[in-house]
């Protein structure tokens, strides 16, 4: 039996809604500010969308096991193998762009902190909305004579 779920704290929630955003925002602006063509930004842009998705369904997916939530095996595989493509469809990306290591560093840390944002944004979501009121502990009733 699981235990009692409690809200998260207003200070991590924001935290990672800020995180979320700063990661998001920093590569879009980077690639808005990037010397390459539309169809290499596009191709960055859409391996964000297609890595930020996938990180959420797996998260989803793997909290949804461990609640007893059925989740069918190919859509639990399906999950795990998109987040693995991206972060690979990245990599590949990166690897054979003409842009110099700090510009390539640069991409990568704000993908990987959009998605570990994701990541906690959606636990978040999903623990504000399951959250059950934890029960008051029982009081201590002494009878001190």
């Amino acid at each position: 039996m699981n235990a009692p779920l409690t809200k998260p704290s207003n200070a991590f929630i924001a935290a990672s809604w800020v995180a979320l955003l700063a990661g998001m925002v920093a590569f879009i602006v980077g690639l808005w500010n990037a010397q390459m063509l539309l169809n290499e930004k596009g191709y960055y842009f859409t391996i964000l969308m297609y890595g930020l998705f996938s990180a959420i369904s797996l998260q989803k997916s793997v909290r949804d096991q461990l609640d007893g939530i059925p989740v069918t095996k190919i859509y639990y595989g399906l999950s795990w193998f998109s987040t693995i493509l991206s972060i690979a469809l990245l990599t590949v990306g990166l690897w054979n762009a003409t842009l110099t290591l700090s510009e390539k560093g640069f991409y990568a840390m704000s993908f990987l902190l959009s998605l570990f944002a994701a990541i906690a944004v959606q636990k978040n979501t999903r623990d504000t909305s399951t959250t059950q009121p934890v029960a008051p502990a029982p009081e201590n009733r002494y009878n001190a004579e």
